[in-house]
């Protein structure tokens, strides 16, 4: 198993700043990683830079859990591995780490919408047409494998 290595996104300074982790404080007294969590931040290891899996995809890779639980996961546990590649299905970036998450897509060009000018501050999001990693080489598309349609 993996050595607990930090709490999240989540637990970082900002203005969210363990908003959503109640468990925070405690994880430093943690040893190792739940076996579920184990596995999901091994997937999120494995997606190419460029490239995003959604919450639903992450979890229908692993064959257990679903969209919430791998998001609770990535909240506590998902700041020591690339946790803006495991977005939500709509494209829209993690609220309160849009412009970190921003930074890294566009290091690592993965491709983004232009931001409606409706939208608030005018933040892309990400095009999952052309991002979405499928676990092979190509992006998955449409109503194939990995379609997170009904994970919305």
């Amino acid at each position: 198993m993996r050595p607990f290595a930090s709490c999240g996104p989540l637990c970082a300074p900002g203005p969210q700043a363990g908003a959503l982790s109640v468990a925070c404080g405690r994880m430093g007294r943690m040893e190792e990683l739940p076996e579920y969590a184990e596995r999901v931040l091994e997937v999120t290891e494995l997606i190419p830079p460029g490239r995003v899996m959604t919450y639903g995809d992450v979890a229908e890779w692993l064959d257990e859990g679903g969209p919430r639980q791998v998001g609770r996961v990535m909240a506590l546990y998902g700041g020591g591995v690339p946790w803006w590649r495991v977005v939500r299905a709509d494209g829209t970036l993690l609220p309160g780490h849009e412009l970190s998450a921003l930074a890294q897509y566009r290091a690592e060009g993965t491709p983004l919408r232009p931001a409606a000018r409706s939208s608030e501050g005018h933040v892309p999001r990400i095009d999952m047409k052309h991002a979405r990693w499928d676990g092979g080489e190509g992006a998955v598309e449409g109503d194939g494998p990995g379609d997170d349609s009904a994970h919305i």
